[in-house]
C-alpha cells in the first residue's frame, strides 16, 4: 500500500506557481523522498510554503561553499509528491538535463510566473540611437538547452511570439529573451489581479510599463 501524500496533488494556480519555482530552484534528493527549495528571496520560500500548504520550518543555509552567502531553505519529505514530480518531468540533478515539464495549458502561465520569479529577469534602457525609444526585455534562464527550447515552443504555441535564445558562450546558461512587443503579450497572460508572485519583480515590470505608457 502506497503511503498517503502529505500534499494535496491537484492542479490550481497556486500549485502550478509552486511547480514553476521547483523547476528553477527546487532540488529532488536521490533518496526518492525529500524535496527542497532554496532562494536568496525569503519571500519566495514563504510563497512555496504557502502554495503547498507546508508546515515545515524555513531555515538558512550556506550554498555553493559561500559561508557568508546564506540562502533561505525549506525541505520536506513526501514520497507520492516526489513521484508526481518525476512523472511531470523533474528529476534529481536536473539543471543541465531538464526537458519539458508537463503542465496543463490552463495553468501554464501560473507555472511560467513561478519559473520567472525563480530564475527570470527583466531589464530596460533608453536606446541611444533614438531619443524616444525605450526598450525592455523579458528573460527566462536555464542551464538546460532542451528545457529552454521547450519553453520557447510552449510560449509560441500559446501566445504566438517567437523570442530568441542566446548563450553565454560556454553553454552554461541559456537565455530566452522577448523584446517589448512580445513581452507585452506574455505579461498580459502572466499577471492578473491578486495572482501570487514575487512582489519586487512585479513592481519592476509595473515601473517599466508606466514609462512606456507615458
Amino acid at each position: 500500500m502506497k503511503p498517503l501524500s502529505k500534499l494535496k496533488i491537484k492542479w490550481s494556480s497556486e500549485f502550478a506557481y509552486a511547480i514553476g519555482l521547483l523547476t528553477t530552484d527546487g532540488n529532488l534528493s536521490i533518496d526518492g523522498r525529500h524535496i527542497s527549495f532554496s532562494s536568496k528571496d525569503k519571500e519566495l520560500v514563504e510563497k512555496i510554503k504557502y502554495c503547498l500548504n507546508l508546515s515545515n520550518k524555513i531555515t538558512r543555509k550556506a550554498r555553493g561553499g559561500e559561508i557568508k552567502k546564506k540562502y533561505y531553505l525549506i525541505q520536506f519529505g513526501d514520497v507520492n509528491f516526489y513521484h508526481f514530480l518525476l512523472k511531470i518531468g523533474l528529476m534529481p540533478n536536473k539543471s543541465k538535463i531538464l526537458s519539458q515539464v508537463f503542465v496543463p495549458d490552463e495553468y501554464f502561465f501560473d507555472f511560467l510566473r513561478g519559473h520567472f520569479d525563480g530564475d527570470g529577469t527583466c531589464y530596460s534602457y533608453w536606446d541611444p540611437r533614438w531619443r524616444s525609444s525605450y526598450m525592455y526585455y523579458l528573460v527566462f534562464l536555464s542551464a538546460s538547452k532542451k528545457h529552454i527550447l521547450w519553453l520557447r515552443r510552449k510560449i509560441k504555441n500559446l501566445v504566438g511570439v517567437r523570442g530568441h535564445i542566446t548563450g553565454d558562450g560556454q553553454n552554461v546558461v541559456f537565455q530566452l529573451k522577448y523584446a517589448k512587443k512580445e513581452s507585452n503579450k506574455i505579461i498580459q497572460r502572466l499577471y492578473y489581479q491578486n495572482c501570487i508572485c514575487l512582489e519586487r519583480k512585479l513592481l519592476k515590470i509595473q515601473r517599466i510599463l508606466s514609462i512606456i505608457n507615458q
